[in-house]
């Protein structure tokens, strides 16, 4: 080809990508590639780049650099993340002194610990190829061999091979059940090809082991905790510079989960989301702050109102919101409330109910106020709207369990000024409003005295909220009040036989008055019996849809109250929830109703 043809092709390319308008060109998941370093250069090799080519996705190669705010801001924008291979890793980031026979990479450990803590935060689907299973290991709190030759109890296969690189040394047993089964179409035997000497020695904390060699050294591991990541001891990127794509499958389900993650990123950068309730303030009052990243605060188990499982006054708890997980979970807003337990209904009693909750009000006016503008309180819908604009967390105040305003109805007016958006009626246990699910049907359902407060919280814009009531309690309400009602964290009885959740007439009246239940992820409200996980919750919101319409559900998960359960485990999760809903044939604009429009929706009502 002469200049003048080369000048002829290039003018042709860019004017083909000019016109492009394919939607599965802006579609294309971005991965990045860990690079390697060697004499003074970045350099990585074809098939890594090549292989998520050919997968789908389009490759970034991210330079051994240790600039804190540089990396983080990179796993802003990454669809997807692999970690290739490369000399050894340093022992004393694990805590040991170095053998001789290890050879270090000086520039590359640092960075790519850190970098992979982050993707895991934000939950980016990572694979590690050779040093890269060793990277996740070292980072997640795994074990690695320095030398399996000298180090391992047994003799070893030869795991340096000397030939060529795209064609395998040896075999590997892959687990049946395992992702990597799955991937690989049901193989229980893989021929890998193999250059290392270090290994994974032990799998961290929240993985499982996919494959060994027959010596026993650890092949590949997985995520047995809903993440989408996988890391494998050998090169399979080398293979199809070969002309081999046996290991093509391996790219294209990273590829795919990029595309899915990149899905889900997008969609929370346009619209609103919000959870509806979760009882973090309980965790300010013994010194919780929002803004950072709590490594744990001690909790008496009489404050939590639990046993104590070993004769320990307190345990240690990691509150499961914060300004850190719901900017990780990109979720927009948290309704944070007020928690009352339900004690006696002496005038004493009640005034101390009261002041409980106008001091974890005022609580969260303080620890919302230490965010220097990364959060704030939002007093009405159009501020979470504004909020959203400009970059900003929304906290919403609310009250759990109408005991806090003792017999006064005025208390109603002095937390709506103070920006109380909804009070729960009730909590575990008859109230003077109402009664409880979990009550003694004191009232045989709303009290007259509720059906007053119900008046007052109409007239004040207050939203009604009949999560905790009994079924009594809830249609009189709902019969009561002139205003829209909200379920701020209820979940279905047809799924989860409780009496805290709601029957599906309950749901069907609900949506007849304008209203909305917002699906809980308490373990026990899920599944009958426990050990419920993510696919539960996914169940229920999928089953209220059905019944009720997409306009009338949305998500309240009781973070910090009980809420939370494998595959959701904090509200960094949320983001990996709307991946399956989406898999679950929810459209965008459906998952844009049930992330906070339809309770948006109410609250502009109220």
């Amino acid at each position: 080809m002469d200049s003048m043809e080369k000048a002829q092709r290039l003018e042709s390319l860019i004017s083909g990508i000019s016109s492009n308008t394919d939607a599965t060109v802006s579609d294309r998941p971005l991965i990045g590639i860990s690079g390697n370093f060697r004499e003074g250069d970045c350099t990585l090799a074809e098939g890594y780049f090549m292989s998520v080519l050919r997968a789908g996705a389009s490759p970034v190669i991210i330079p051994p650099y240790l600039d804190e705010n540089s990396i983080l801001s990179l796993t802003e924008r990454l669809d997807g993340l692999v970690l290739s291979g490369g000399a050894d890793i340093d022992p004393e980031y694990l805590g040991e002194e170095s053998l001789p026979c290890v050879s270090v990479n000086p520039r590359r450990d640092a960075p790519e610990l850190l970098l992979v803590r982050l993707a895991m935060d934000r939950h980016i689907p990572i694979l590690g190829i050779c040093r890269g299973i060793q990277i996740l290991a070292a980072a997640l709190g795994g074990e690695l061999w320095q030398d399996i030759v000298s180090q391992h109890d047994s003799p070893c296969l030869d795991h340096d091979q000397k030939t060529a690189r795209h064609l395998p040394s040896h075999d590997v047993n892959v687990q049946k059940s395992t992702l990597l089964y799955r991937i690989m179409g049901g193989k229980d035997v893989l021929h890998v090809n193999s250059f290392h000497h270090q290994a994974v020695r032990k799998a961290p904390p929240g993985f499982k082991v996919a494959a060994c060699s027959s010596d026993g050294i650890i092949e590949a591991m997985e995520s047995d905790s809903y993440r989408s990541v996988l890391g494998v001891q050998w090169h399979p990127e080398c293979f199809i510079l070969g002309g081999d794509d046996s290991m093509m499958p391996i790219f294209q389900w990273l590829v795919e989960e990029s595309r899915s993650f990149r899905h889900a990123r997008k969609l929370h950068e346009s619209i609103v989301t919000l959870d509806s309730h979760c009882d973090s303030p309980m965790f300010f009052d013994c010194g919780a702050h929002f803004y950072e990243k709590n490594p744990g605060i001690e909790v008496s188990y009489d404050y939590v109102g639990e046993q104590s499982p070993d004769g320990k006054p307190t345990f240690r708890y990691n509150p499961l919101v914060d300004l850190h997980k719901m900017h990780e979970g990109m979720l927009d807003a948290s309704f944070m409330v007020a928690y009352l337990h339900q004690y006696e209904r002496d005038v004493k009693s009640l005034a101390a109910a009261t002041e409980k909750a106008g001091r974890l009000l005022t609580l969260i006016e303080q620890r919302i106020g230490e965010c220097r503008g990364y959060a704030k309180i939002a007093y009405t819908p159009q501020d979470i709207l504004d909020n959203k604009l400009a970059g900003v967390k929304s906290v919403v105040m609310g009250i759990e369990n109408g005991y806090a305003i003792g017999l006064d109805l005025d208390n109603v007016d002095r937390f709506r000024r103070r920006g109380v958006a909804y009070m729960t009626l009730c909590h575990n246990g008859d109230n003077d409003i109402c009664d409880s699910a979990k009550g003694n049907s004191e009232h045989g359902g709303l009290s007259e005295f509720g059906k007053q407060v119900i008046g007052r919280m109409n007239s004040v814009g207050m939203m009604v909220d009949l999560s905790h009531a009994s079924e009594k309690s809830f249609y009189d309400a709902l019969e009561t009040s002139r205003k829209p009602i909200v379920c701020s964290h209820s979940s279905s009885r047809a799924l989860c036989d409780h009496p805290r959740n709601l029957t599906d007439d309950q749901m069907r009246a609900l949506a007849a008055r304008d209203g909305v239940a917002q699906v809980c992820m308490y373990d026990g409200f899920l599944k009958k019996g426990g050990g419920a996980t993510v696919d539960d919750a996914v169940r229920h919101i999928m089953h209220m849809i059905d019944v009720m319409g997409v306009c009338h559900v949305g998500i309240g998960t009781d973070f910090d109250g009980g809420g939370g359960v494998p595959g959701l485990e904090d509200a960094s999760w949320l983001v990996t929830l709307t991946r399956r809903l989406a898999a679950n044939g929810l459209t965008d604009n459906d998952l844009k109703k049930v992330w906070g429009e339809n309770f948006l929706n109410v609250w502009n009502k109220a």
